[in-house]
């Protein structure tokens, strides 16, 4: 594919350009294997309505069709099980969990994969991290009735914010 190049101009990027170098939701390293779209979970519910909603312009309209969203704060009932499950990005930066190409954190980055940039390392880095969130699958399983979505919301949340489809645990 010829490299497509994107210009973000947003809240928290201005001048910043990436290149689109596969398909859209096509060519994913062989390790990850996400649940959701960005565009199935914007539907859902996630992060209270309030992550990428200043910056439509970058990625497809349709995403944002049915999308839950918050224009002033975040809204935890916009969420698909209700509750907050994020912690702040002040937390994140703390952390060392954002890389400057992508501000906003992992799911900026997964919609920015999602539609073909690739960028060496730090896919591998944030791929790592999205595996490492599958222990709680594994605590959510173990706890719950399969089915019983009431068991964990906080935990089955932030498993959607992740790109687990934790309604069908």
């Amino acid at each position: 594919m010829k490299p497509r190049w994107i210009e973000v101009n947003d809240r928290m990027q201005r001048g910043y350009r990436y290149a689109r170098v596969a398909s859209p939701g096509r060519n994913f390293h062989p390790d990850f294997n996400p649940d959701l779209t960005p565009s199935e979970m914007l539907k859902l519910g996630v992060f209270g309505g309030k992550y990428i909603n200043d910056c439509t312009a970058e990625f497809p309209k349709s995403w944002f069709a049915n999308a839950k969203l918050s224009p002033n704060h975040k809204k935890p009932s916009l969420n698909w099980f209700g509750v907050d499950a994020s912690q702040p990005l002040s937390v994140w930066r703390a952390k060392g969990w954002i890389h400057p190409d992508d501000p906003r954190g992992w799911f900026q980055w997964y919609c920015r994969y999602y539609q073909g940039r690739r960028l060496f390392g730090e896919d591998e880095r944030q791929i790592a991290r999205w595996q490492a969130i599958r222990r709680h699958v594994s605590q959510l399983v173990g706890a719950c009735h399969p089915g019983d979505l009431r068991c964990r919301p906080r935990q089955r949340q932030a498993l959607l914010h992740w790109a687990y489809d934790s309604r069908s645990m």
